[in-house]
């Protein structure tokens, strides 16, 4: 129910404040909006399938227990997103207020995938995908994620006005925080498959 609530809770805040304002995410959640703006693909449709690959990749490193709540978190971003489509935004007003977007953006994101992560899985493939790539290339895991979160970023600059993405390295910078604090596992802490959880 934990990651199902948050799960919503996320799509909630990126439906409501990031595809609305200019201001987007990095790694898959911001990858998700790329698509969205220049190919029309929902992030309802487009957030299952990458996170779906991302966690074929990751499948041996993460553990069975991992998977399932991430899938569960995966699919309940999914439906609450395509739900929250079906509604005109409550707070339109937010793209001309980036700051604001930015800061009350970080809040949905770090809370909702905080929590997810707390109960042993992640709504987004990112964490999976990251620690691949780790384990491949013996990256230290916070660099895998700031890389990749940069990467999106810099394409994003596509369709997002420079000034604009710098409000989306502050949303990134904070989430990645809050997701911190809202899950308060440490490093060596195992989830109950006895796999070590280490997250953003």
């Amino acid at each position: 129910m934990i990651a199902l609530l948050s799960s919503a809770f996320l799509a909630f805040g990126l439906y409501q404040v990031h595809s609305f304002s200019g201001v987007t995410e990095g790694g898959v959640l911001g990858m998700t909006l790329l698509l969205d703006h220049w190919f029309g693909i929902s992030p309802a449709v487009s957030g299952l399938v990458m996170n779906l690959l991302c966690y074929a990749v990751g499948w041996k490193l993460m553990g069975r227990s991992f998977i399932l709540y991430s899938m569960i978190s995966s699919a309940g971003f999914s439906l609450s997103y395509w739900i929250c489509e079906q509604f005109d935004p409550l707070w339109p007003s937010l793209a001309q207020m980036p700051l604001v977007a930015s800061v009350v953006g970080a809040v949905f994101v770090g809370i909702g995938a905080g929590f997810c992560v707390r109960v042993g899985g992640a709504p987004s493939g990112d964490d999976a995908l990251a620690m691949s790539l780790s384990h491949l290339t013996h990256i230290k895991l916070q660099w895998v994620y700031l890389m990749s979160d940069i990467a999106v970023l810099l394409l994003s600059a596509s369709y997002i006005p420079l000034q604009r993405l710098w409000y989306s390295f502050l949303t990134v910078i904070l989430s990645g925080q809050i997701i911190g604090l809202v899950q308060k596992r440490s490093p060596a802490q195992k989830d109950p498959m006895g796999n070590a959880l280490e997250v953003k």
